[in-house]
């Protein structure tokens, strides 16, 4: 399934949620009404919580359905209400916090900032249980923001080179289209919650931009 919905007025949906295909971590002021929405789109239970006390979770976290990876600061009251899901949390030791916007990940393979220490990687590596791949997406290190994953297909920048995505398609063993949302935006990872149940995407965008991502995720039901 595939909607369009602005969360408090912004499109920027995959700065404030997490989304795997076990569970969706939002923000703790998200509205009941929203919350049944993100249900029904991406059918997994929501989780409300801040993240390092911010209401930015999407851009402070990342995981797959094996486990999470949040910003170092995140708080033990924050970390154990994710916990509750039944995965693995962990933080983050690098100076890097805004872990969703430097890691792109799905059950299958993470491809990461190259800045990342040895430390980091292993880190996720072990708490995502997959293969860790340093790399970039059309020449940006912000992998979480260029780019959007799934383990049905992956939406990337449209600048992204054809090397960087054989790469992506090799390490998250997915097909990979380019593509955009809400009117042309290229950061399509701040801008999109996804996983294998569907989509959801801000307000503005465009008829022949919802072609382009439901082909990349693998979607035929339409959208809303």
């Amino acid at each position: 399934m595939i909607r369009r919905i602005n969360m408090g007025g912004s499109p920027n949906l995959g700065v404030a949620l997490s989304v795997t295909d076990k569970v969706v971590i939002a923000p703790q002021n998200i509205q009941d009404g929203m919350v049944d929405l993100i249900m029904e789109c991406l059918d997994v239970p929501v989780i409300k919580t801040p993240v390092s006390g911010s209401n930015l979770p999407g851009a402070l976290t990342c995981g797959n359905s094996n486990g999470f990876i949040v910003s170092k600061y995140a708080f033990d009251s924050e970390i154990e209400a994710i916990k509750a899901s039944g995965v693995e949390v962990e933080r983050i030791p690098d100076r890097l916090t805004a872990v969703g916007n430097i890691v792109l990940a799905n059950d299958f393979g993470a491809l990461v900032n190259p800045l990342l220490s040895d430390k980091s990687v292993k880190l996720i590596a072990d708490v995502l249980d997959v293969e860790v791949q340093r790399g970039t997406i059309a020449n940006f290190k912000i992998t979480g923001s260029v780019a959007a994953a799934t383990n049905k297909g992956a939406l990337v920048h449209p600048s992204t080179t054809q090397e960087e995505m054989e790469v992506i398609e090799k390490v998250l063993n997915v097909p990979a289209d380019v593509g955009t949302v809400n009117s042309g935006t290229r950061l399509v990872g701040a801008c999109t919650a996804a996983n294998s149940n569907g989509v959801i995407v801000g307000l503005n965008t465009t008829g022949p931009e919802l072609a382009r991502i439901e082909e990349a995720f693998g979607f035929l039901e339409g959208y809303l």
